[in-house]
């Protein structure tokens, strides 16, 4: 799906013009999301986590909003610290973006997914209390590697882009 011009209008606000009508159209939400991969022993692991005591949220990576002047490259670092605690992950690359409706309210989205990358020597599994001025502050998050290819798909279809990473295994 083509995606609309974001740049400058003629009002000087950002992003795409009202319809006939006057009407505005729903700007997306921009959001990112992180596929973080280990690897260990030569077997590449993707980072997910699942919310304690909330079973229905379903196994995850991590992902968020990014703030007003924020780049791509450091929201997708700080959603990934705020929700795994992680500090020492690195940006290997962007892979996609995706336009797709938030499940449960149908508001647009566009998500943007990056490749990060962090030492073999991080832990197997953790218990991270979510930081942040997100909706997720306070929640706590079971943090663990999948090694890939994964047996179960993500929630959302998050795994949708994981091919895109070119680890074998994916």
């Amino acid at each position: 799906r083509p995606h609309s011009p974001v740049g400058p209008r003629s009002d000087g606000r950002r992003g795409p013009a009202a319809p006939s009508g006057g009407r505005q159209l729903n700007a997306p939400r921009i959001r990112v999301a992180a596929y973080v991969i280990r690897q260990r022993g030569g077997v590449p692991e993707l980072l997910v986590f699942d919310h304690e005591g909330m079973p229905e949220a379903g196994t995850q990576i991590p992902a968020g909003g990014v703030d007003p002047g924020e780049e791509l490259e450091q929201a997708v670092l700080r959603e990934a610290a705020e929700e795994t605690g992680l500090l020492n992950a690195s940006v290997v690359r962007r892979l996609c973006v995706e336009d797709k409706p938030h499940p449960h309210t149908g508001e647009p989205r566009r998500t943007t997914y990056f490749h990060l990358r962090v030492p073999a020597t991080t832990p197997d599994t953790w218990r991270h209390t979510v930081h942040g001025g997100g909706g997720d502050g306070g929640l706590i998050f079971m943090c663990r590697f999948l090694p890939l290819p994964l047996k179960e798909p993500l929630v959302d279809g998050q795994d949708r882009w994981l091919s895109h990473i070119g680890v074998p295994g994916t």
